[in-house]
């Protein structure tokens, strides 16, 4: 005989076990997550890197100026020449998109750029181009010269010779060598600087044009595979970098927050990860990891006997359970074309109702402790209570648009957190393209 559907047990199992929301103080958070940025600001030891990303975001984007973006960071490399209307506003005129080099068969660094300045130089000709925008989504340290030197590559790309390499250094010499000049600005930036810079683009003054309004502070987000926030700032101690009237944007690899709130079987999750005792935060909150954590938990209580079915032994024997097959499932709980749906039969409804319970308090953890860091990191930007100059938030990523009530928990946590000491206006939206139109106004900041 199944177990029946008891929430109470479910949730109480959820609190002895540390992975309930409801442990999570808020406003305590935040305090937390400000702690660690200012001491990674200043070059002390933090779980948040805060990498300077030697960009300053332009005030506006210049009408009438057009520009090459490129967008680089998995299977395929997109480049569009983008155009600025009168608005300001990013359109795309000329888009095309080819296999991202090293991802058919490894390549050499010549073999590797010369792929990129293929895609890149048709949309140069007859053209007057100010610049080139390359959001390249790989580990780089970023140089002072707002380029990137590449410090490794996913599995994907199989170039090993680049590693070390300047990225828009030798863009520029492979565009050489199709006698193509570069324009004088190549800036390389990652996918959570370019989020951010896309809302220069695509929400001017909170969303919406205010008469006499300004732009309120912007801040990008990348709530996806992984977990990321940048936004402008105007002191970074440990660069000696201080400009109140230019800022510079900072990429807080959000992600590796150490958070307070991990429980044990977190702490088991953990130790079981490629990188243990890294990225805390990331772990509880993106698409990378909450299926496979929501599969740890989910085993432990069918271990407690918290709930119970006749397939279970089969469950158990799963090496994994990814994220995509998880939310499919939470979509539609009751359809069995999925490999967790297919699992319940018509006597197991209480099973199912369990399973669906405990997977939305780890997705409620999620969006509480991801908006705590949005939070945190809007606030470090400057929001204030002005209503005409709303914070703005741009946000990129499949688990925000996508994962079963992820995004509408955030967002509701977001608008508490924000406004916990009065009105804090903001505006939060995802944009289309934000990788490629956030190269593009990066091409001319």
């Amino acid at each position: 005989m199944s177990t029946p559907f008891s929430p109470k047990a479910l949730s109480e199992f959820a609190r002895y076990y540390g992975f309930h929301y409801a442990r999570v103080d808020p406003s305590a958070l935040v305090q937390d997550i400000h702690g660690e940025m200012e001491r990674g600001l200043r070059g002390q030891a933090s779980s948040l890197s805060m990498i300077p990303a030697h960009i300053s975001p332009v005030s506006r984007t210049m009408p009438g100026k057009t520009v090459i973006a490129l967008d680089a960071g998995g299977t395929n490399l997109r480049a569009a020449l983008v155009t600025f209307n009168e608005d300001g506003k990013a359109v795309a005129t000329d888009s095309r998109k080819a296999p991202m080099p090293g991802t058919s068969g490894p390549v050499g660094a010549d073999a590797f750029f010369d792929g990129i300045a293929a895609l890149a130089a048709p949309l140069m000709k007859g053209a007057r181009v100010e610049g080139i925008g390359f959001c390249f989504s790989y580990p780089m340290e970023m140089t002072s010269g707002a380029d990137g030197i590449l410090t490794a590559f996913s599995k994907e790309v199989d170039a090993p010779q680049v590693v070390g390499m300047s990225i828009g250094a030798e863009l520029g010499r492979a565009l050489a060598r199709r006698n193509v000049p570069a324009p004088e600005r190549i800036v390389v930036l990652n996918d959570t600087t370019a989020a951010l810079l896309s809302g220069l683009s695509q929400l001017p003054c909170g969303g919406e044009h205010l008469e006499g309004g300004q732009s309120g502070p912007l801040t990008g987000v990348i709530l996806g595979t992984g977990f990321n926030t940048a936004y402008p700032e105007k002191r970074i101690p440990k660069i000696g970098f201080d400009s109140p009237d230019s800022p510079q944007i900072v990429v807080c690899e959000t992600g590796g927050f150490a958070h307070r709130y991990a429980g044990p079987l977190d702490r088991e999750f953990d130790s079981a990860t490629k990188n243990p005792g890294a990225y805390t935060l990331e772990k509880a909150t993106a698409g990378a990891y909450l299926g496979p954590l929501t599969f740890h938990i989910l085993k432990q209580a069918l271990r407690d006997g918290l709930f119970s079915f006749d397939r279970q032994d089969e469950f158990l024997s799963w090496p994994a359970l990814h994220t995509k097959d998880l939310n499919t499932f939470l979509c539609g709980p009751f359809a069995q074309e999925n490999p967790i749906g297919e699992l319940f039969g018509s006597g197991d409804r209480d099973a199912l109702l369990s399973v669906v319970y405990l997977a939305s308090i780890v997705t409620g953890r999620a969006a509480l402790l991801a908006a705590a860091a949005i939070a945190a990191t809007v606030e470090k930007a400057g929001a204030g209570a002005d209503p005409l100059t709303p914070a703005r938030i741009v946000v990129e990523g499949t688990t925000y648009l996508a994962y079963k009530g992820m995004r509408s928990a955030l967002e509701s946590n977001l608008h508490v957190l924000l406004n916990r000491n009065g009105p804090c206006p903001f505006v939060i939206a995802p944009v289309e393209q934000a990788s490629l139109f956030g190269a593009a106004v990066a091409a001319l900041s």
